[in-house]
């Protein structure tokens, strides 16, 4: 299964819209700057029936190196992008997953 680029959402977009695959490519670019601009200046952004996008603090804590284990690192404290996934996309993920059938 392949990854979902921009670039192809542009094109499904596109396709199913009669845009312009540059005007689908620069609304999307503007929609994720926009994500990101919000983020950082602390906002969360919620999107009903998809989740909210939001910003932790993780404190400051100490690490083990894993190929030193007797040396302790201190990790500072730091900002983390967090995603929560709203009721419908919860319901989605909540059903078994379907794999295809081994060949072989």
């Amino acid at each position: 299964m392949a990854n979902l680029t921009k670039r192809n959402l542009a094109v499904k977009i596109a396709t199913e819209t009669g845009l312009t695959q540059m005007q689908v490519l620069d609304v999307i670019q503007k929609t994720f700057d926009g994500i990101v601009e919000a983020l950082r200046e602390g906002q969360s952004l919620e999107f009903r029936r998809f989740g909210v996008f939001d910003v932790k603090v993780r404190k400051a804590r100490i690490g083990r190196n894993p190929h030193q284990p007797d040396q302790d690192i201190m990790i500072p404290e730091h900002r983390v992008v967090r995603f929560r996934p709203g009721k419908e996309m919860k319901a989605i993920f909540a059903k078994p997953a379907v794999r295809p059938a081994k060949q072989g």
